[in-house]
């Protein structure tokens, strides 16, 4: 199987894990969402209720100017009818000119609103009034009118009269989606702070620290749901408190005995092969509490700095190395340098013993009869691939998920050995607790291959312990 995720598949998962929204921008995109598509369909409604009485309106107002002109031109005296036309021009910007033959015309805009305009002023003046989008290349809303059997034409501004404009509008609408996006923001921000502090709370309680206790206060649900959390999160601790302290008296209760019974095996003068026998008996048992106190125990808590595990891994392997080649195998190893990782040394040097005595006890090659383990470490852009690969028979792919939980062990194929089925149990709990995983592949031709990734960091220096920068 490959290290690298190819294919549809892959390409995917890596498109989900980018455009994937936090519960702040889940809240606030549907929202806004909600918000610029009840607007549009405002815009629409308001556009389709607004332009029929905005047309009578316009109607009625061209209607009453035309006839109030015309009456004011037929009762001055035509001496006195330049002054008022200038005056209508000036301050009412109404322009009065003769209509003549030659008049080149342009029509009204092929719109509803203009059509139902003109349709009304016709209903007012007659259906013989002539409306014009323009004479004579001169623009305006050109009314035609009579006075004495003589045709003229009383012209508007056409931003008089001009529907409010759906770009003025839509700004307007821009402006308000922004003020209540703005709302929206702080509004998701202010509902969802008490969720994101709660997430937060649990991550630190699910990495093995102690927590903050969070506020018990504001909206009565909240309110509850801290109480709650607080008073788990006290129980919790009480538990491990008491576990902690049963172990401790257990290791010690049964530890005490089993060193005396080794030390009367030795004084008596039991056979050689029999003391040897129950010796590993003993050693069995010494190794189940072990086992037992190594999955009770609380993982330690990540370091806030990384961790050169270059220097750990080989630490490991060479103080495993001898023990393996004490039992008659082999154990290789090919680690690159600069590898840092927020992991504590205690928990990836449990996490690798672990690997190696379970490599150890069912990787045994059917072919020679020999143990030999493969340990190879290298980094990538992001992350760090341990991989831990022996000869023996495998794990069945279905068992795999299985041989993860704890107290879980596989078919007698690999597990032939006594074991207590708690080792790759520990390995998976110490990795969650830093963001790492744990895969079990087949080996090829035989045997299986444990895949450990981390998540990398960028060393500051080839020290180990000191201070890295985040990738």
């Amino acid at each position: 199987m490959p290290d690298t995720d190819t294919g549809w598949r892959g390409l995917r998962r890596r498109i989900a894990s980018h455009f994937r929204l936090g519960l702040f921008g889940s809240t606030f995109a549907v929202l806004t969402a909600l918000m610029v598509i009840s607007l549009i369909v405002w815009l629409q409604v308001f556009f389709s209720v607004e332009e029929g009485p905005r047309a009578q309106q316009i109607a009625q107002r061209v209607a009453t100017a035309v006839s109030i002109t015309r009456s004011a031109l037929i009762y001055t005296a035509p001496e006195m009818r330049p002054a008022l036309l200038l005056d209508l021009a000036t301050k009412e910007n109404l322009r009065v000119h003769a209509m003549h033959d030659s008049d080149v015309r342009a029509p009204l805009p092929p719109k509803r609103y203009w059509s139902r305009v003109a349709n009304q002023i016709r209903e007012r003046l007659g259906m013989q009034t002539q409306i014009s989008w323009a004479v004579n290349e001169m623009p305006g809303i050109w009314i035609s009118f009579e006075i004495d059997d003589k045709p003229y034409w009383l012209v508007f501004d056409q931003e008089l009269l001009r529907a409010t404009s759906r770009v003025e509008w839509l700004g307007w609408g821009a402006t308000a989606l922004f003020l209540a996006v703005v709302g929206a923001m702080f509004s998701t921000r202010l509902v969802n702070r008490p969720l994101a502090e709660l997430i937060r709370t649990a991550r630190q309680l699910a990495r093995g620290q102690t927590p903050s206790p969070l506020p018990e206060q504001g909206p009565a649900e909240i309110r509850e749901l801290n109480i709650a959390f607080n008073r788990m999160v006290r129980d919790i601790r009480r538990t491990e408190s008491d576990r902690e302290l049963m172990l401790a008296g257990i290791s010690h209760d049964l530890r005490t005995p089993l060193a005396r019974m080794r030390l009367e095996i030795e004084m008596s003068n039991i056979g050689e092969e029999a003391g040897q026998a129950i010796d590993t008996d003993l050693a069995q048992i010494d190794y189940t509490i072990e086992q037992l106190m190594g999955y009770a125990r609380p993982a330690g808590i990540a370091p806030g700095e990384g961790v050169d595990i270059t220097a750990v891994l080989r630490e490991v392997v060479d103080r495993e190395s001898v023990l393996t080649r004490n039992q008659g195998g082999r154990l290789d190893a090919s680690i690159a340098p600069g590898l840092v990782a927020r992991i504590s040394a205690h928990d990836l040097k449990r996490i690798m013993s672990n690997l190696i005595e379970n490599a150890r006890r069912y990787g045994r090659s059917a072919l020679s009869d020999t143990v030999h383990i493969r340990v190879t470490a290298a980094g990538r852009e992001r992350d760090i691939v341990i991989r831990l690969t022996d000869d023996g028979p495998g794990i069945a792919h279905e068992q795999i998920e299985t041989l993860l939980r704890p107290f879980s062990r596989g078919e007698l194929a690999r597990t032939g050995v006594s074991g207590t089925g708690l080792g790759l149990a520990i390995v998976e709990r110490l990795l969650y607790q830093v963001g790492g995983t744990l895969e079990l592949l087949p080996n090829t031709p035989s045997g299986l291959v444990a895949r450990i990734t981390l998540p990398r960091v960028r060393p500051a220096s080839a020290h180990p312990g000191i201070g890295v920068e985040s990738v």
